[in-house]
């Protein structure tokens, strides 16, 4: 019998497309991200004659008319979710479309590669395998939003295109109520809002400061907050982020000279909480019939009592 012949995706260049980038090809092409392009080409699935090509190729120039040949097998797993039915998924509320669920810190909202595990979108993808290529797709099919992963707390995913479209217009209007628990060092005197422009100073690991002159990347933030409970060290807040932004509450209480408890990359120093991470929790989020809310989880609990037996 002869070897079955691996079916592919045949991708002729067009004139108007000579001098492209290869992964900037195969991402427009495939309606893929760039990262899965370059992923595609690590695993040797593109070829352009006889010619196997490889990561290294990614700034590979493309000319008219040249065939650039997809393994159509290994296209569908560059973008594809692994389903995880025993992650724990916790769903907050539910409705036509849409669930909110309660994130556990520590645990990252969705894959950065393929084939990564121990995502909560993964969790998702294994009781609605439907949330496959909604919104952006791929690696993030159905993200609505995002939180750090050592935030915990509510977080909305769509699981038809319609309800998707829908919520990122609304958190693109600043029309989503979402709301912060959080724990920040020192005493925080009153109530109170900043507008605030954020750059990215570092993007590995993230680091997120108050912009400079000249940065070309600002980003104009707008941050709420008010005081629930004071200690002898630190402030407990209620923190409703206006607009969203990569770290923005983390980075703008530090601007603000009160860090939150347990955050190492924004506090590395005068920390005596004994938190084991930022103690940022997104105690609710609200959009017209959308409500879901996360009570305090465990480790935000025990620093709170302490907190207070001290």
């Amino acid at each position: 019998m002869p070897a079955m012949v691996e079916p592919n995706e045949s991708l002729e260049v067009a004139p108007s497309e000579a001098g492209r980038r290869l992964d900037v090809f195969l991402a427009e092409r495939l309606r893929l991200s760039r990262g899965s392009a370059r992923r595609l080409l690590a695993s040797g699935a593109v070829r352009i004659g006889a010619r196997t090509l490889a990561e290294g190729d990614k700034g590979l120039a493309l000319r008219a008319g040249e065939c650039v040949l997809v393994a159509a097998a290994a296209r569908v797993d560059a973008e594809r979710i692994a389903a995880e039915r025993d992650v724990e998924l916790r769903v907050l509320a539910r409705g036509p479309g849409w669930l909110a669920v309660d994130k556990p810190a520590g645990v990252p909202v969705h894959p950065l590669a393929a084939g990564e595990r121990g995502t909560l979108l993964g969790a998702v993808a294994a009781r609605h395998p439907e949330i496959q290529g909604i919104g952006e797709g791929g690696l993030r099919s159905g993200v609505v939003h995002r939180l750090d992963v050592d935030t915990s707390g509510a977080i909305l995913f769509a699981t038809v295109a319609a309800q998707w479209q829908r919520l990122r217009a609304a958190f693109s209007e600043h029309r989503v109520d979402k709301r912060y628990r959080a724990i920040a060092l020192g005493t925080v005197a009153a109530d109170g809002e900043i507008e605030l422009a954020l750059a990215i100073a570092r993007h590995r690991p993230a680091f997120v400061r108050a912009a400079q002159p000249g940065d070309a990347d600002a980003r104009r933030t707008v941050t709420r907050w008010r005081v629930l409970e004071r200690f002898r060290d630190a402030t407990l807040l209620e923190v409703r982020t206006v607009t969203g932004f990569l770290h923005q509450v983390r980075a703008t209480l530090a601007h603000l000279g009160h860090p939150l408890a347990g955050d190492r990359r924004y506090a590395p120093e005068g920390d005596e909480t004994g938190a084991a991470r930022h103690m940022l929790h997104a105690a609710s989020v609200a959009f017209a019939e959308i409500a879901a809310e996360s009570p305090d989880p465990r480790d935000f609990a025990e620093v709170l009592a302490a907190l207070r037996g001290g």
